[in-house]
């Protein structure tokens, strides 16, 4: 068969690349609350979880959320609102 036709990467997903500071910056927890957002919206909430190493409706991240919340309201985004009102409803039942 011609190499033309065959997939060598065939098998090897490669998700989102998750860009994240240092975990013991000060802006690790806003970065992840925007890692795991992004990972919901492109369906991937459990790649966004794994890079970030906090789970969907993390009680950490509440504040953070709250924060990309009020924004995605004034900005009028419907989606991200969407996503952050489900970790918050997901985070009151992981207290």
């Amino acid at each position: 068969m011609s190499r033309a036709f065959v997939n060598e990467d065939a098998g090897e997903e490669v998700g989102p690349d998750y860009r994240l500071p240092d975990p013991d910056s000060p802006y690790f927890a806003e970065a992840a609350a925007w890692a795991l957002i992004q990972g919901a919206d492109a369906g991937d909430t459990r790649s966004a979880e794994d890079a970030t190493g906090c789970r969907w409706g993390e009680p950490a991240l509440v504040t953070h959320i709250e924060s990309i919340l009020e924004k995605a309201v004034e900005d009028d985004n419907l989606r991200v609102e969407q996503l952050c009102r489900r970790f918050l409803r997901a985070s009151k039942r992981l207290d």
